[in-house]
């Protein structure tokens, strides 16, 4: 099973990228849950939500507190929200930045596997709005290899109707220039 914690701001679609991959991996014919963690939060406010996906049925209805995964959408909640905790060793850090990852590292006093991508650039170029949520789907499927980009087409299809193809560009383009070092 792999388990991922997202960390974004309340109106940037985090809850809607957990339920997209989830929607998907079912598709896909994995077992899968998405689900937010958030209260009377509003737009702008840091959110979180979960995504596990696994081959068999999955038992476990808790939070996520040890994740295999953390996607930062927006990298400017490092140093406001503790991103990195329960990061399980040998985890994977994905996040939404232009900076280099020296930088990224040394804000976090992180040195595990780190992938960075500039998600928001990406979907301005590919979207028209600098709205990255899709965008870093490409990015985690490319980071964990969980299934392939293909499988979210119909999902993201049905959810977008006639931007859905500016979506799996922007996804794709993820997808390919993502960087992800050790």
């Amino acid at each position: 099973m792999i388990e991922v914690r997202w960390h974004g701001r309340g109106g940037q679609g985090a809850v809607t990228s957990v339920e997209l991959l989830a929607v998907s991996a079912i598709a896909a014919g994995k077992f899968a849950q998405g689900f937010p963690s958030f209260g009377p939060e509003r737009r702008g406010a840091p959110v979180a939500a979960f995504t596990r996906i696994d081959d068999k049925k999955i038992n476990v209805r808790s939070g996520i507190y040890d994740p295999d995964v953390v996607l930062v959408l927006d990298s400017s909640l490092i140093g406001l929200v503790p991103v990195t905790d329960g990061l399980k060793p040998g985890g994977k850090l994905i996040v939404n930045t232009h900076k280099t990852p020296d930088e990224i590292r040394k804000a976090l006093n992180y040195a595990g596997t780190l992938a960075l991508v500039d998600g928001t650039g990406i979907a301005r170029k590919e979207m028209g709005v600098p709205i990255a949520n899709t965008t870093m789907i490409g990015a985690l499927l490319k980071v964990t290899g969980v299934m392939d980009l293909d499988a979210m087409k119909e999902a993201v299809e049905h959810r977008f109707g006639r931007i859905a193809q500016k979506n799996i560009n922007a996804m794709k383009r993820a997808y390919d220039e993502i960087t992800i070092s050790n």
